[in-house]
């Protein structure tokens, strides 16, 4: 934002130094960039966050100054004079899309002369680097500088039936913007239209056809308030901003409307004469009061390190337009203005005592209380899932929620809907919601292979968005997404010893791509299952998605519901006494139909080897040699314990016979030597 030296002394007395001033803007949080000498003026550029949108304009700028060096604010009152018809029978408008523009107000001028700009109006226009045009055009420039309120004046004799429509563009419709291109409009873009077409698009430019020239005598004076959003969507679409835009984007005071209406007015009648026409059409809802905010007096040296007396408390704050509403012993209840729209809650209050008292005044080696808080449950589980998987070898990546079409594929296609896209992000090309971790993962396993570390091994602990049918708003669980050079058995042992150490137990069913995203390998790929809810997927990544990703080397990933083991972790130490008898181990080696999950086979040999069963562990598979080709050796461990004396061989063979006999019985298993 670049601001006048002379233009800001109409409004506030400057009797300090250049640099003294733009040191004390940068301390209070309105960063100086440059400061160039303009004709005899001086261009000061700074830098102003989103949040303060106040300053977008000369009369936010002075208010701050008036503040920190405490001198008084000037602010003009328009009043222009006005003869003749109302304004009312010359023209109309009406909001259609009310849930875009909540206020809309419109003048009109008859009898303008267009002209050039005297000196005083160009000068202050080409200090800020803006090219003039004409009185009419340079005036509702000025205004937007002065206040921050972005208007548009019409030919009111170009608008067919001299009325103004703001409504949601028509699909197929164009517009030829004052830049004189031609824009094709979408439905979701909001236009001000005549009776028969788009004369300008809301919030960012105006019409071409209905512009201001040097013919124009009679001219409709536009002040609105539109969505922030719609008019960001619509400048990036059609990648046209303009000043207008940058300010709209950001929100400005619901009030400066129609003060700007009248200011443009007045200027307009200075520099263009004509004659404006009493009253003014307001169009839209009413705007709500702003609630107010209690500030605790004993929060200031808690948060700050410091005191600071009332006195001096209130004298910042009602500086600052925050309207007093009550005192207790203790606390302070102001309403902020309209204009800070950033003023929410009782920190904010608190930072903005410390920006105007001055920082400067909060010594470095001030001691500020600290009070601390037991961790939640979600930094508890985070905690030992990182203990985890560090221990084994992963390291933790942070990757963006906004990503590529490529990369907003979900984990699982079942039900699954097209990415929610963020149109107005700054993002061109990755604007696309993630679905699932896997593929941002999987993409910077691919960085580190180009950039010589082959193996990164890597894990995620993020939001996901999962979009809703008929639905604005996504779905967003927090999920656990892994990406590892190791085989499918190994990422699946990462898993296992996650869940021991959560105190969990889940099973592991196979599921083919079909049932899945086409991402795992055929046979090497489980979903989870946690209490008979969907825990997620672990597979080994299939050599064509390999190819896809442009990685060299084989890896596997993970996907797990965060949500769920946040919910179901044991987080309390479990105590369990070393038994005191020997265990007995047993391995087997069953030929079965290679289609027969893991999880059939041990649940059936659980169930059949009794309650001395401690664990059952899976060894390996073998395939080939002189098996059929639809078969597999399944060799695994069997653990038998008794709780209360050492078990005998013969109980044992028992349990180990059960076991055989129930698995050629119900998958026609046969015993492997």
């Amino acid at each position: 934002m670049i601001v006048s030296w002379n233009w800001l002394t109409q409004y506030v007395r400057l009797d300090m130094p250049v640099e003294a001033l733009t040191e004390r803007l940068a301390l209070t949080g309105l960063n100086h960039e440059s400061t160039s000498e303009v004709g005899g003026d001086l261009a000061i550029d700074l830098e102003v966050t989103s949040n303060r949108s106040d300053c977008l304009g000369h009369l936010g700028v002075a208010r701050e100054i008036s503040v920190l060096f405490d001198k008084s604010l000037r602010i003009p009152d328009p009043q222009p004079a006005t003869s003749g018809a109302q304004v009312e029978t010359l023209t109309g408008v009406r909001i259609e899309a009310t849930d875009l523009c909540s206020r809309f107000t419109a003048r009109v001028i008859t009898g303008a002369k267009v002209k050039e700009s005297p000196w005083w109006l160009r000068k202050r226009l080409e200090t800020l680097g803006v090219r003039p045009i004409s009185n009419v055009v340079d005036v509702t420039n000025y205004v937007m500088f002065e206040c921050g309120q972005p208007l548009h004046a019409y030919d009111l004799d170009r608008l067919a039936g001299r009325r103004l429509v703001v409504r949601k563009a028509a699909r197929g419709e164009t517009l030829k913007a004052i830049n004189q291109k031609v824009y094709e409009l979408s439905p979701e873009m909001l236009v001000i239209a005549d009776a028969e077409r788009p004369v300008g698009l809301a919030g960012v430019m105006g019409g071409f056809d209905t512009e201001i020239g040097e013919t124009s005598r009679n001219v409709l004076i536009e002040a609105a308030q539109f969505d922030p959003m719609t008019v960001r969507r619509t400048a990036r679409a059609l990648n046209l901003h303009s000043p207008s835009s940058y300010r709209f984007e950001r929100g400005f005071d619901p009030e400066i409307t129609e003060w700007a209406s009248r200011r443009c007015a007045e200027l307009i009648l200075e520099t263009a004469d004509g004659t404006l026409h009493p009253g003014v059409i307001d169009d839209g809802a009413p705007r709500a009061q702003r609630a107010t905010i209690t500030l605790r007096l004993d929060q200031i040296p808690r948060v700050l390190g410091i005191a600071i007396d009332r006195g001096t408390v209130i004298r910042i704050l009602h500086a600052l337009g925050l309207d007093p509403q009550g005192e207790a012993d203790n606390s302070l209840t102001f309403r902020p203005p309209t204009w800070r729209g950033d003023l929410e809650r009782e920190i904010d209050l608190i930072e903005e005592v410390a920006r105007i008292h001055g920082y400067e005044h909060i010594p470095e080696n001030r001691a500020v209380p600290l009070a601390s808080a037991p961790r939640g449950r979600r930094e508890r589980v985070e905690n030992e899932v990182r203990h985890v998987l560090t221990a084994s070898g992963f390291d933790e990546a942070y990757t963006f929620s906004l990503v590529s079409e490529e990369l907003s594929v979900p984990l699982s296609s079942a039900g699954a809907l097209p990415p929610i896209r963020v149109e107005h992000s700054s993002r061109k090309r990755e604007n696309a919601l993630r679905q699932s971790l896997v593929p941002s993962l999987l993409a910077i396993r691919r960085h580190n292979e180009a950039h010589g570390n082959a193996d990164a091994d890597l894990f995620e602990i993020a939001n996901v968005y999962q979009p809703r049918p008929d639905q604005m708003l996504p779905n967003e669980p927090t999920c656990l997404g892994l990406v590892s050079g190791r085989d499918f058995l190994g990422m699946k042992g990462v898993v296992e010893a996650l869940l021991e150490r959560l105190h969990l137990d889940a099973t592991f069913e196979a599921r083919q791509p079909a049932q899945s995203v086409a991402l795992f390998a055929e046979g090497r790929c489980a979903e989870l299952f946690l209490q008979g809810r969907p825990l997620g997927f672990v597979g080994e990544v299939d050599r064509t998605q390999l190819d896809a990703y442009e990685l060299r080397a084989a890896c596997s990933a993970a996907e797990l519901s965060f949500d769920l083991l946040r919910e179901r972790a044991e987080l309390v130490p479990q105590n369990h006494t070393l038994p005191p008898f020997p265990a007995v181990i047993r391995d087997l080696s069953l030929v079965v139909a290679r289609a027969l999950p893991w999880a059939d086979l041990a649940g059936a040999v659980r169930h059949a080897a009794g309650s001395t069963l401690e664990s059952i562990a899976y060894l390996d598979t073998f395939r080939g040699g002189n098996l059929p080709g639809d078969m597999q050796s399944v060799h695994f461990n069997l653990r038998f314990r008794h709780p209360e004396r050492t078990l005998t061989g013969d109980e044992v063979e028992l349990a180990v016979k059960n076991v055989v006999d129930t698995c050629v019985s119900q998958f026609g298993a046969t015993l492997r030597a």
